[in-house]
């Protein structure tokens, strides 16, 4: 049974990286969340870090009352919690590291299952592309 967590050094903080990850990184949409996603190898700066990193975003332009934002925000750290065994395991096997921004852009609030089917379809998604990018 994997461990079931959501610990500081899994929160992407690092002002540097966020910034590297919105410039440099490769972004796909899964409505309602765009996915903002930078592979990271071992050779570099931010090796000591846990092998996914999670930043979590709901737009104040959507949502302007601070409670639901983090309600949103809170849904979306919980689902990851509970469905991230799959993409830690891949990360640790290759020996790679994941910087991961998570959007939330839609209008509405959500409900929880079905944000948790959108997040494992963004696992699976997320599994895929690195597999793809480490075979070419």
């Amino acid at each position: 049974m994997p461990i079931q967590s959501f610990g500081k050094n899994e929160r992407l903080s690092s002002r540097k990286l966020i910034e590297r990850l919105f410039e440099e990184g490769h972004s796909f949409f899964e409505f309602p969340f765009r996915v903002v996603m930078l592979q990271l190898d071992d050779s570099d700066i931010f090796s000591g870090m846990h092998p996914c990193q999670l930043l979590t975003s709901v737009s104040k332009r959507n949502f302007r009352s601070a409670v639901r934002r983090n309600r949103i925000k809170r849904l979306m750290r919980e689902t990851y919690r509970k469905n991230k065994a799959p993409l830690i395991d891949h990360m640790v096997v290759h020996n790679k590291r994941l910087a991961l921004g998570l959007i939330y852009t839609g209008k509405k609030m959500p409900v929880y299952q079905h944000m948790e089917t959108k997040i494992i379809r963004i696992i699976d998604r997320l599994i895929l592309e690195i597999k793809s990018e480490n075979n070419t």
